[in-house]
């Protein structure tokens, strides 16, 4: 039983929240199976493009999702979700896998439920400033990478 499928306690004010994440993970479901994606898993199967999308509207989520109200520590954690989908899933094959399963805006949505219904994860903000600077480092080797490829493949001055 996933956590969709529980009794619905959402708060008024993260109905929309909620809404726009199932949209974003698991709003599609493969027939004959139990697998849901969303539109993440369709935008992330465009190689390296769809990556890039995809990490900004995660990266959005985060910020709406700190207008309301996550703490330091939840936002660290969220960031981290969305490093690891955006790093993982940006490998092909293995990545889109991984997308089906992983699913960090749903994991970042019950992040702020709990932390806006029961007062979990407070914390500090270092987590914040070390996951913003985590995220920077992982985008910038990713786009240096992506350059050296499409280099390589309109020149072919790289030897592979």
């Amino acid at each position: 039983m996933t956590k969709d499928v529980i009794l619905d306690t959402t708060p008024p004010q993260l109905q929309n929240l909620n809404a726009l994440t199932k949209i974003m993970d698991s709003r599609f479901r493969i027939p004959g199976t139990n697998i849901r994606f969303g539109l993440d898993f369709l935008i992330g199967l465009v190689p390296y493009a769809g990556d890039i999308v995809s990490f900004l509207m995660s990266s959005g989520l985060v910020l709406v999702m700190v207008r309301h109200g996550a703490s330091g520590m939840v936002v660290g954690k969220m960031l981290w979700n969305v490093f690891l989908d955006t790093t993982v899933g940006s490998i092909p094959v293995l990545g889109d896998i991984f997308d089906l399963q992983y699913k960090a805006n749903r994991r970042n949505y019950y992040l702020l439920k709990e932390h806006y219904e029961e007062g979990r994860h407070t914390g500090s903000i270092w987590p914040v400033l070390i996951g913003v600077l985590l995220v920077l480092i992982a985008m910038f080797v990713l786009m240096l990478w992506l350059i050296w490829k499409l280099v390589d493949l309109t020149f072919g001055w790289i030897a592979s």
